[in-house]
């Protein structure tokens, strides 16, 4: 079985100076695949003078450099240090397993691209762990720059480790190897953990002071929005399930309500442009953060509320400095549900006569069939590429849309595609989901006949010419949603739908089909589902060579199911099992704000086939305003998609956490 890490012999490269790290570099970048993610040198780089820098702080995105320099949370939080003086943010990513090879072989730590210093080197590592099948990658990166995997073993010598982002809603399974984790979002919470941070290092260099790494965790702990894992403790039942968690020392909170910023910052606008073609080679701007549409599948809509919208002259000139610092010629005006954006219309319009005559593609990455209107089609059809339009019906029943709360008829779909294709573009991309709650293989045929619908009426309009993406992924129920409660569909439910699919879809040359691999899926599960017992099988997966879970040429399923066996779990416990009502999860400690009883009367109501409307229209009291009641007041008007409040509210977060659930049975 391979095992990752160092030889001990070799632990000293952690202390490369930079000059020493780029001349072992010149020696290997011509034998691995594009040598340009590990160069650095990129145009809107920011390098600092280290000596002259207080706090040194390394944000890394555990994956590849083509996909992780797109990230928008790190481009913030890069911005956010980098305005200050006393501190500098630079960057690093996983390398590809060709480039670790090779950096293992010649005894090169990871390094940051800016100045080339290893990551040993800094005071904070912060990780942005957006899915799941990044914590190998995580562990791999600690253990290439010398840092010792578990918290328990590092010391005053060792860098603080944090990582945020919508994955750590549940941080149980990483609990072991994160020292804090930040829950919610980081553009204010960052400057706190360095303040923390500087007292620390300040302390730690007088002999004298008996403020240690310990005592600089426990004031992270006291931060509204930051998780240190060490100082609280998971209590089980004789089955298995949680029975309790509990502080371990005074003065940190018993539940961590996430952070957010009452008023979106301004966007960060001196993109760093990448050496090489990546994943994402555009300008995005985000123009809402939150969704207000309650699907119940939805992790980030439940956790990213509420809905703070950016003006539409804060955007434009967002925008306008992007293009001019970065020479994009797309750009990517982002949200979770981009057509909900009150002024879209307006916006999109304003961006295309800005940019008129300049060549600039705009896109929607994110539109809802409901919310596409002619004169958004049009305009867009006008100002970019007339290649693809992308849409997510996720169902293809009523009974199914109504169970997952996203209720379109068939009829507006046809139409909407069909004015798609009238307008010029060939291909149209429709994404969905099985595995829902309660979903019958009648539920999977109809996707398939509303995939030929789909394609037929593009034929009808632009004859052989008009192509389908169907993208189908396997539903995995998620922490902080109303669904949390489901179990997975088997593995022989998830075959048999992906081979009705492949048959009714896979003969027409028009329709691309697209599967998730059913292992890929409980993978995603597991770790999103699991509790502190998975920390230990996320590191021996990884000890068993284990890396790149999402990529086909890292994964490795057998190290995880023998690290399952190793360690005495069963997967199935944390994938196929329904969960009881009352029972207590292993996030029970970590709130979005969207409280557990609103969840499951959400719940309760799927499957009655309740639907709710759009929570701009209707509040239905999901737990924002109580708990972020004086934030809101403060900011009122349209800041926010909620309801303004003038009442003097109170919040009590700990009773909003007890919570009196009926019990209905396994």
């Amino acid at each position: 079985m391979p095992v990752q890490g160092y030889n001990p012999a070799m632990l000293n490269p952690i202390r490369l100076t930079p000059a020493q790290i780029e001349t072992k570099l010149d020696r290997i970048l011509l034998k691995v695949q594009k040598p340009g993610r590990y160069v650095g040198g990129e145009l809107n780089s920011i390098v600092k003078d280290w000596d002259k820098t207080e706090t040194k702080v390394a944000f890394v995105f555990p994956d590849i450099y083509d996909i992780g320099i797109s990230n928008v949370g790190i481009k913030i939080l890069y911005d956010q240090v980098n305005q200050r003086e006393d501190a500098l943010a630079e960057r690093a990513y996983a390398p590809w397993l060709d480039m670790e090879a090779l950096m293992r072989e010649q005894g090169i730590p990871l390094y940051t691209l800016e100045s080339k210093r290893p990551l040993a080197c800094f005071d904070i590592i912060g990780f942005t762990l957006p899915y799941e099948t990044l914590y190998t990658n995580a562990l791999n990166v600690l253990d290439l720059a010398g840092i010792p995997v578990r918290s328990v073993d590092r010391d005053e010598t060792h860098p603080i480790i944090i990582a945020g982002g919508h994955s750590t809603m549940n941080p149980e399974p990483m609990h072991a190897f994160i020292d804090a984790f930040v829950i919610g979002e980081g553009e204010e919470v960052i400057h706190d953990i360095i303040a923390v941070v500087q007292k620390w290092r300040v302390e730690s260099g007088n002999p004298l002071s008996t403020f240690r790494r310990e005592d600089a965790l426990r004031e992270l702990a006291k931060i509204h929005g930051v998780y240190v894992p060490q100082f609280y403790e998971a209590y089980y039942l004789d089955d298995g399930t949680v029975s309790h968690i509990e502080p371990l020392v005074p003065d940190v909170p018993k539940i961590i309500t996430k952070r957010i910023v009452p008023v979106l910052p301004p966007p960060p606008t001196r993109f760093i442009v990448p050496n090489i073609d990546v994943v994402h080679n555009r300008v995005s701007v985000e123009i809402m953060r939150g969704c207000t549409r309650g699907c119940r599948f939805c992790h980030a809509g439940m956790i990213t509320r509420p809905v703070r919208e950016r003006t539409v002259e804060e955007v434009l000139q967002a925008a306008e400095e992007s293009i001019k610092y970065s020479g994009f010629e797309d750009l990517a005006l982002l949200s979770l549900s981009s057509s909900d954006y009150t002024n879209i219309v307006e916006l999109v319009t304003k961006v295309a006569e800005k940019f008129a005559g300049k060549h600039l593609n705009i896109g929607l990455p994110s539109l809802r069939i409901e919310s596409v209107s002619i004169d958004l089609m049009q305009i867009l059809r006008e100002n970019g590429r007339a290649s693809g339009f992308t849409l997510a019906p996720e169902a293809a029943t009523e009974r199914m849309r109504r169970i997952i709360n996203k209720f379109i008829p068939d009829e507006e779909i046809i139409n909407t595609t069909r004015e798609i294709y009238r307008r010029g573009w060939t291909t149209v991309k429709l994404y969905f989901m099985i595995g829902h709650p309660s979903e019958t293989l009648e539920d999977v045929q109809a996707i398939a006949d509303l995939c030929k619908r789909v394609i037929a009426e593009g034929r009808k309009v632009i004859g052989m010419k008009a192509k389908l993406n169907a993208g189908v992924s396997t539903f995995v129920p998620k922490s902080q949603t109303p669904f949390q409660w489901v179990s997975c569909d088997t593995p022989e439910q998830i075959r048999a739908k992906q081979a009705l699919l492949r048959r009714e879809l896979g003969r027409d040359r028009s329709i691309k089909l697209s599967l998730t691999a059913a292992e890929d899926s409980y993978l995603e599960a597991w770790l999103s589902r699991g509790d502190r017992r998975m920390a230990e099988v996320v590191y021996s997966a990884w000890k068993g060579g284990s890396k790149f879970d999402a990529w086909d040429e890292g994964k490795k399923y057998d190290a995880w199911i023998q690290s399952f066996e190793q360690h005495g779990l069963d997967p199935l416990f944390y994938t196929h099992r329904q969960r009881r009502t009352d029972e207590v999860f292993p996030w029970e400690h970590i709130t979005a704000a969207v409280r557990k009883n609103f969840l499951f009367q959400d719940f309760r109501q799927s499957l009655e086939g309740q639907i709710r409307v759009d929570c701009r229209l209707n509040c239905f009291a999901c737990g924002i305003l109580p708990t972020f009641a004086n934030m809101r007041r403060e900011n009122p008007g349209q800041v926010w998609k909620c309801p303004d409040v003038k009442s003097p509210l109170t919040t009590n977060l700990a009773a909003q956490s007890s919570l009196k659930l009926p019990i209905v049975g396994d």
